[in-house]
């Protein structure tokens, strides 16, 4: 039996379907659909020089990877690859071909660092360490269950705060980019990141199929945005918060925590049953807001890096 890889092709359903359904079964913390797949590919990024690919075992795709350039990246030449083998298919070498097939991509387009999320298990923490990996910093995947768990009841807003649903923002959504952009920049992390372009924010985060302005919360002091949870669906039952966050003049009031609450709840009214996050294991605060929501750890990821100087 041969196992090949090459690119996907997002006008395939099959491709798409088949894609999607690798990650699902080897990370299932994550939410993805034929369409996002095939948006995230369309509305790219140019510099960010991003390719999806596929490893096949006789027709069947059994392992995939994600790559690309942190183009909005202040530091130059970093380079990130995230690989998944569906685990029934595992030790066919689909990891190594597409670990192999990333690598020679992003040097070809200036990477001499190179990032990559491994799920903290000690098969994949190995195969790693085989390839050249050193591990970094660890983050916690977390779900809640929306359909049976008892959330938080909702809080009265103080005087001067109302919170909105991100909707409300259609018609002139920079507000919401410019907050974005301020959260992002303190977030932690290996890789910092600069949002500078209203555009590109439109096309890969606001018009995203899996993004939902109705379910996003965002909680307004004197008017203006300063804290907002933003929030994905698989369009069925699956909730994913995508960002959560406080601009700097007004963190430590629980803004973030009262406009994630608001959501949680609007999504659990929609008929979402599942919600899931992820935070930095250094992210004291978000953790501490997610456990009073009742989210439970149900994995934890790596951040693993190799130096190509």
């Amino acid at each position: 039996m041969t196992v090949s890889v090459r690119d996907l092709r997002p006008d395939v359903r099959a491709d798409l379907e088949g894609y999607v359904r690798v990650r699902d079964r080897a990370f299932p913390f994550m939410l993805s659909t034929p369409e996002s797949i095939a948006h995230d590919l369309a509305h790219a990024h140019p510099d960010a020089h991003s390719r999806k690919l596929i490893a096949e075992e006789n027709g069947e795709i059994i392992g995939t990877a994600q790559i690309g350039i942190a183009h909005d990246s202040p530091e130059p030449g970093q380079g990130m690859l995230n690989v998944f083998v569906d685990p029934e298919r595992t030790r066919l070498g689909a990891g190594s071909l597409l670990v192999r097939a990333a690598e020679e991509h992003l040097v070809a387009h200036g990477a001499t660092r190179l990032y990559s999320w491994v799920l903290d298990e000690p098969g994949n923490r190995a195969f790693a360490e085989r390839s050249g990996y050193t591990a970094s910093r660890p983050a916690h995947l977390l779900r809640l269950d929306l359909a049976h768990g008892v959330l938080p009841p909702l809080q009265a807003p103080p005087p001067g705060v109302e919170v909105r649903p991100g909707s409300d923002f259609s018609a002139d959504p920079r507000p919401l980019f410019e907050l974005d952009t301020e959260v992002t920049m303190d977030e932690p992390g290996d890789i910092d990141a600069e949002l500078t372009d209203f555009e590109a924010w439109l096309d890969e985060t606001w018009r995203h199929p899996l993004f939902s302005a109705e379910l996003t919360s965002v909680a307004l002091v004197d008017g203006r945005p300063a804290a907002f949870s933003a929030a994905r669906t698989d369009g069925a039952t699956r909730y994913g918060t995508a960002m959560t966050g406080t601009a700097r003049a007004h963190r430590g009031r629980g803004l973030a925590k009262l406009a994630k609450n608001d959501s949680l709840h609007r999504a659990r009214a929609a008929g979402c049953t599942e919600a899931f996050t992820g935070n930095d294991a250094d992210n004291g605060p978000m953790l501490a807001i997610n456990k009073w929501f009742g989210y439970e750890i149900r994995a934890t990821e790596v951040r693993h890096v190799r130096e190509l100087t």
